[in-house]
């Protein structure tokens, strides 16, 4: 858990990490030594894991995002999904309840990009069966969480 200070350094940085100590320091009341120690801390502490850029993979040409369900033998789902993990497109691999045992969210180019990968994965010991849906409409794509 983050106190609340903590927790104001954080909501500034998820809004864009590029702000200065003295920036943010200004925004929420306190100084800016205050927030370089915070953001040391969490860095120290995992919380904050790396710094990124969010993109708009559209406009970079990958017009296709998939869903995909993975079932997998013989309770190797960890293993498998360290080894999806692995692959270029697969953006977010999820070890779930439920019907499936991974939910992988990927992106692609083409739709052959999308059949090669689906391949390679049903290529893979321990795949029993895949089950991939193609995204429409992307209403919300945001992994800012605010804590």
């Amino acid at each position: 858990m983050v106190d609340e200070t903590s927790q104001k350094v954080l909501e500034e940085y998820l809004k864009d990490s590029r702000q200065s100590f003295r920036e943010v320091a200004r925004k929420i009341g306190i100084s800016s030594g205050t927030v370089a120690n915070r953001i040391k801390d969490l860095e120290e502490e995992g919380i904050i894991k790396k710094y990124t850029t969010q993109l708009d993979y559209e406009k970079l040409g990958y017009e296709l995002t998939a869903i995909s369900e993975i079932i997998v033998s013989e309770g190797m789902m960890i293993e498998v999904g360290n080894q999806i993990a692995k692959i270029r497109e697969a953006i977010s691999v999820y070890n779930v309840t439920g019907d499936s045992d991974i939910l992988i969210i990927a992106k692609f180019r083409t739709r052959q990009d999308l059949s090669d990968f689906t391949k390679t994965i049903l290529k893979m010991p321990h795949v029993v069966r895949t089950k991939t849906h193609v995204v429409l409409n992307t209403l919300k794509e945001d992994p800012t969480l605010l804590p």
